[in-house]
């Protein structure tokens, strides 16, 4: 395992490179986020530990990042002030692009794993922005329909489908988006009973798949083929939601669970970071079939879905990712403790 301290500055989130397997980049902010700067660390691993190869200080603090797909040395940031941000490693200071458009907090960007080309964000002021790295303004904007707007906390993009978004919101909803049918949801699930929901991934096998983890604490399983068609109105819900039930729901964490991650490399293996100060890996047990009419689903019980946990973070544990590459355990962690952990799962599975 590594270590490296980001002194001055509470992390937010960690990504792996999606081009070189020993350089990561990590978005900090000081004072926990609430005033102050932010800085975006570009991390290199070498045999003797981390290294900061470089970093770029921002005005306001940093709630994300995400890497380029089509260029190895750009970075885009999701800013407290309600910018995005271009960085080009090869060059010092100054950001390369900066959009702002967004009225409140960006709190999460995603970059198009299939297209490649666009990206997308989301944030407190409960919409979400698609934009592309050489335009000067976004291409679109989604935003739920008929409903006040509520915290986007995260969205992302579809790893099989290049117009499909997932996204959760402070509303307890999971919606999906496809620009091309228009700027409201497509489907939506009343997700978390009421509860925030904080975090969402997709499955990189299963495309149907998606997983959710909520300030109660829990991370739920989701098959997609189940959102067909909309339920009754909830009393508790400001909109029709489908009445697709979890697949699979993973209990063990203490606290709220602000990040979750599929591993690239085995369909059932997930990754989660923990207000509770840990981070832990799940095994989802649950046994899919190609009919959504008939399925075959293995439901797991308290704590059965539980593969290890990880303990070395003294604060909140607020962002993780896996690596792509080399031995397939690696994974990264970032917590508020001024602390990245590098390490392998399998020193903590049982």
């Amino acid at each position: 395992m590594y270590s490296f301290r980001t002194s001055g500055f509470n992390g937010y989130a960690v990504k792996y490179s999606p081009f070189f397997d020993s350089r990561l980049a990590c978005a900090a902010s000081a004072n926990f986020g609430l005033v102050g700067n932010g800085r975006l660390y570009v991390l290199g691993l070498t045999p003797s530990g981390i290294v900061a190869e470089k970093w770029f200080d921002t005005q306001d603090g940093l709630f994300d990042c995400a890497w380029s797909e089509i260029h190895e040395n750009q970075i885009v940031t999701a800013t407290g002030d309600g910018s995005i941000k271009l960085f080009d490693i090869t060059l010092n200071d100054y950001p390369v692009q900066s959009w702002r458009e967004h009225t409140r907090e960006v709190f999460s960007v995603s970059w198009n794993l299939v297209e490649k080309t666009t990206f997308c964000t989301s944030s407190w002021d409960g919409l979400i922005k698609l934009w592309s790295p050489v335009r000067p303004k976004s291409i679109s904007t989604l935003q739920p329909r008929n409903t006040p707007l509520s915290c986007t906390y995260a969205a992302a993009y579809s790893p099989y489908n290049a117009t499909l978004i997932a996204s959760c919101s402070s509303d307890s909803y999971l919606r999906l988006w496809d620009p091309r049918v228009g700027e409201g949801p497509i489907n939506s699930i009343y997700a978390h009973n009421g509860a925030e929901i904080l975090s969402l991934d997709w499955n990189k096998y299963r495309p149907d798949v998606i997983a959710t983890s909520s300030v109660d604490r829990t991370i739920k399983i989701w098959d997609l083929r189940f959102m067909n068609r909309a339920g009754p109105m909830r009393s508790a819900a400001p909109q029709a939601a489908s009445n697709a039930s979890p697949v699979n729901e993973l209990y063990g964490h203490d606290y709220a669970v602000r990040k979750i991650a599929w591993s690239p490399h085995a369909a059932g293996l997930l990754l989660s970071a923990s207000y509770d100060m840990t981070a832990r890996v799940w095994e989802d047990k649950t046994a899919f079939k190609q009919s959504a009419t008939q399925p075959s689903i293995t439901r797991l019980h308290h704590g059965g879905g539980l593969r290890g946990v990880w303990d070395r973070h003294s604060e909140f544990v607020v962002g993780c990712d896996w690596s792509l590459w080399g031995n397939e355990g690696w994974v990264c962690t970032v917590g508020w403790d001024e602390m990245v952990w590098v390490w392998d799962i399998r020193s903590v599975l049982r």
